[in-house]
């Protein structure tokens, strides 16, 4: 996909990777639309890469279809936009579960149901969704979190074998831990000896490689690819280490 003078939607581009996936974009040519929630980081965001601002909740119907009529044509659509939680399961509150289904799973298939015909009509495109290593593996204390990632894997891949021969590519890049705010959000810090962070720059170039290429997935840092491999091939010892060295949020 050469992305040079193609028009690219970054969702959740306000900050973190999306932004550095953006501004990567930007500096190869695309003609960006940065997505966010907050009018002030997204326009920031925007001006800095000379990039067109556009505001939309992708956790409801409604911004769904908002965001989808004012990007209009789109050759390059990069699903970034979630949030995540920590805790206990049944700690969480119902409208929160709803609230990140719908933002981290339902909400990039809503957008990508939208947008896709006109790709498929120019017979060019490629979609990258940002997943995670949680959605591979599960994570204890990230159950919902994990599960909507996982869903989101399954739907890119079952739909890059729908598209295959239609001009229209599907990437999925699966980051382990990385350098943003997003912890801080989820409400508990990162806490576990291994992986360590990665930065978000490190994440938004494999984004890139992965458009540019058509790369089927991508892990960063690559190494984790082993973790889904280990759980593959021997699930009870996996599951073993994952009970040994993984947070204990029972009692938090």
């Amino acid at each position: 996909m050469q992305v040079r003078d193609a028009a690219a939607l970054v969702t959740g581009a306000s900050a973190g990777i999306g932004a550095d996936v953006a501004e990567l974009l930007g500096e190869r040519g695309a003609r960006v639309l940065v997505h966010g929630r907050d009018a002030d980081r997204t326009a920031a965001v925007a001006d800095r890469i000379g990039g067109r601002p556009i505001l939309a909740d992708l956790a409801t119907a409604a911004g769904v279809d908002e965001l989808a009529a004012g990007a209009g044509a789109v050759d390059v659509l990069v699903l970034n936009a979630g949030a995540g939680h920590a805790g206990p399961f049944l700690e969480m509150q119902a409208d929160l579960i709803e609230e990140l289904l719908a933002l981290d799973l339902t909400g990039a298939i809503r957008l990508t149901h939208a947008l896709l015909p006109g790709m498929l009509a120019r017979g060019r495109g490629q979609l990258c969704f940002v997943s995670s290593i949680a959605g591979r593996t599960g994570v204890a204390g990230e159950a919902v979190y994990a599960a909507a990632k996982a869903g989101l894997d399954a739907f890119a891949e079952s739909l890059r074998l729908e598209l295959a021969g239609s001009g229209v590519g599907v990437s999925v890049v699966v980051p382990a831990v990385v350098e943003t705010g997003f912890f801080a959000r989820r409400g508990r810090p990162y806490e576990r000896r291994s992986p360590r962070p990665v930065p978000s720059h490190q994440v938004a170039a494999a984004v890139v490689r992965a458009i540019e290429a058509d790369r089927a997935e991508v892990f960063v840092p690559g190494w984790t690819r082993i973790a889904p491999a280990v759980r593959a091939v021997a699930p009870a010892a996996f599951r073993r280490l994952s009970l040994r060295y993984g947070e204990d949020v029972r009692s938090r």
